[in-house]
């Protein structure tokens, strides 16, 4: 919840002036960058980035229901209108704050893929369940209950975002190597759930204080194919950045 409408159009004009200069911009794409802006902004950020290939829209949240009396929320079909493409679902502070379960969640999946959006599907432990070593437990569990339910031809469709919630807004950071294992440990669940193809095609994103200094060495590791970023792209150049980090990761690979 930040920016106004002003600020929110520098912003945007602001990273895509960054990518047009970068070094990695010829290099992008095998790359697709997601802005994921409040509400109000969706349609303008969607006309900015007109033109621009490989960058989409995303709303930070949906509702459960199709319509109906429901003052104050947004429907998946609204935001689908509005020009967005994905749709970020159980944020760990929408579970924290607004007490959203996995129930709640896998109802906002299903209405998401059923309107066009895939959804960035957000998973995590807190600092009390990394300590009790029960992180592995959590993440099971969070998958099991809500897209481990969804048929192999729609849960291809979602994007996993993992977040180790004791690593948001404290500047704290997983290590690149506990990235590394649980992303590893993800795609395990995902093999044994769905097949080696699906698991090889999953698309998993490392959240949780990614910033420009330690993107390089978090998108190094094998498992993580890119980031959740949160409060630094709230500034263009190190938004850009973290971008450049990830480009230059695929490059990497393609040779």
């Amino acid at each position: 919840m930040n920016n106004t409408m002003p600020e929110a159009r520098s912003l945007v004009e602001g990273i895509l002036k960054g990518l047009e200069q970068s070094s990695t911009n010829t290099n992008r794409e095998f790359l697709d960058i997601i802005l994921a802006p409040p509400f109000p902004f969706l349609s303008l950020c969607k006309e900015l980035i007109k033109g621009h290939s490989g960058i989409h829209i995303a709303a930070q949240n949906c509702y459960t229901e199709e319509k109906g009396a429901y003052t104050g929320e947004v429907s998946a079909a609204m935001i689908y209108s509005a020009g967005a493409k994905y749709v970020i679902i159980g944020h760990s502070e929408r579970r924290n704050y607004f007490r959203e379960n996995n129930a709640m969640l896998l109802k906002k999946v299903e209405i998401a893929l059923k309107n066009n959006l895939r959804p960035i599907f957000c998973i995590g432990e807190l600092l009390n369940e990394r300590k009790s070593e029960s992180h592995f437990k959590v993440v099971r569990q969070q998958l099991a209950e809500t897209i481990f339910q969804l048929k192999e031809s729609d849960f291809c469709k979602i994007v996993i975002a993992y977040e180790p919630v004791w690593a948001i807004g404290t500047g704290l950071n997983a290590t690149p190597e506990q990235a590394q294992e649980i992303h590893s440990f993800i795609r395990q669940l995902i093999g044994v759930k769905y097949g080696r193809k699906t698991t090889q095609n999953a698309t998993l994103l490392y959240g949780g204080s990614c910033n420009a200094q330690n993107a390089d060495q978090l998108f190094a590791m094998p498992d993580v194919d890119g980031g959740l970023i949160g409060g630094a792209s709230l500034k263009a150049a190190e938004f850009v950045s973290i971008i450049d980090s990830l480009s230059k990761k695929i490059i990497d690979e393609l040779h």
